[in-house]
């Protein structure tokens, strides 16, 4: 049982991996406060969905536009100073949007201005953020280290919407953005400690190296087969923006329902990354990734067919596991086969997929249940999500092999 549980050796044996660790968990909860501050303003300002939708917009935006220009600039200048700028810069956002509690609230353009630029500097952090594991840890604790970062993720998630509702609630928006900008300091205080990160074959200016990388992962089996396996779980089985209909038709439209299903998926995700420890230490992360892949198309596919809400949840609760042994096990196979020089682009072409994949397979799921049914959209999802990750294993043999190897 003790080999099941999260593997915490990361925490033990690196000290600025420790420290890096604790500042990015605060900053991840200090930022869902942050979200449900801004998506509370919006609406309490607009009573507009269009413009709580634009919020996704300038968050999604920066990360398109920049994201792949930003890896290639991670691959060529000092990494740690890219992160310290990059944390500094949303520090001082999430200060300005702390300073309504002085000046009041500012108009809905304004605000989603900020969220855009916090965004964008959330666009080279995401990606030069991704390579500092492998400078930190041995490999051998890599895949380790990744799921300690999505347990800090998800209790975030868990803990911090409910705390920022509570918070406006009781003193408004304004205190959600000054607990942000305070943990952005300790964000701060964790890349400090890193040590200097330099890049011995720096990156091509430009997009010449934007196609360096890009050339990479269309090249190297292994990790196009990642990236291709969490585009089938995402694109084609995204289940979110088919929840309402889902709970109207079945379970009478009872809003409790509702917010269970993402619960659910998020009891599902946290409890995977403690028992990670099962699946981190085996050493084949291509198998455990197509598993987990696999293993959210049929999970999905049973939350379809359940007609009782408690087994429907068991069902979403299923699927947040295995989404979580997909998404720890891909990263390792991102970071053990890509050379350092190319991480920090790899790294911005996987967070690019990773945050704009369930975007696109929330627009298909609407657009398919638009034209024939909820039920429809969600079981064909998931049928092509299983056949999907099926054919990434039956054509990429790298992934079914043990690829805890040095880097190619």
């Amino acid at each position: 049982m003790k080999h099941a549980l999260i593997d915490l050796e990361p925490l033990r044996v690196s000290r600025v991996f420790r420290r890096l660790w604790a500042g990015q968990l605060l900053s991840a909860f200090g930022g869902q406060l942050a979200f449900v501050a801004v998506m509370f303003q919006v609406w309490d300002q607009t009573s507009s969905p269009a413009w709580t939708g634009a919020v996704g917009m300038a968050q999604a935006l920066p990360l398109i536009v920049l994201g792949l220009f930003a890896g290639a600039v991670i691959d060529r200048v000092e990494r740690r100073r890219v992160y310290l700028i990059t944390v500094t810069g949303q520090l001082l956002t999430s200060a300005l949007m702390a300073g309504q509690l002085i000046v009041g609230p500012v108009p809905v353009g304004v605000l989603l201005g900020l969220v855009a630029v916090q965004a964008s500097f959330g666009a080279v952090g995401g990606p030069v953020a991704r390579t500092v594991l492998p400078q930190l840890l041995p490999r051998e604790l890599l895949a380790g280290g990744i799921a300690l970062n999505r347990i800090a993720f998800q209790g975030a998630m868990l803990i911090g919407p409910v705390a920022g509702g509570l918070i406006v609630s009781a003193w408004g928006a304004g205190v959600c953005y000054l607990v942000d900008c305070l943990s952005f300091l300790a964000a701060l205080y964790g890349v400090l400690g890193l040590p200097a990160m330099r890049v011995e074959a720096v990156a091509r200016p430009g997009l010449r190296g934007v196609q360096d990388g890009l050339a990479f992962v269309v090249s190297t089996p292994v990790v196009r087969g990642a990236l291709i396996t969490d585009l089938a779980a995402t694109v084609l089985s995204m289940p979110i923006s088919l929840f309402p209909v889902i709970n109207a038709e079945r379970f009478g439209n009872d809003p409790r329902t509702l917010g269970l299903f993402l619960t659910a998926i998020a009891v599902g995700g946290v409890a995977a990354s403690v028992l990670s420890g099962s699946f981190t230490r085996l050493g084949r992360p291509g198998v455990v990734m197509l598993a987990g892949s696999a293993g959210w198309g049929i999970a999905l596919a049973l939350f379809a067919f359940s007609p009782n809400p408690w087994v429907a949840l068991a069902f979403l609760a299923v699927a947040g596991a295995a989404d979580t042994v997909s998404v720890v096990s891909r990263s390792t196979i991102i970071q053990l086969h890509t050379p350092n020089e190319l991480l920090g682009r790899v790294a911005a072409a996987e967070q690019i997929v990773g945050q704009a994949g369930p975007d696109l397979g929330n627009l298909r799921g609407g657009l398919v249940a638009q034209a024939s049914s909820a039920l429809i959209a969600l079981a064909s999802g998931a049928f092509l999500c299983v056949a999907a990750v099926a054919t990434v294993a039956a054509t990429t043999p790298g992934l079914r092999a043990t690829v805890v190897r040095e880097k190619v």
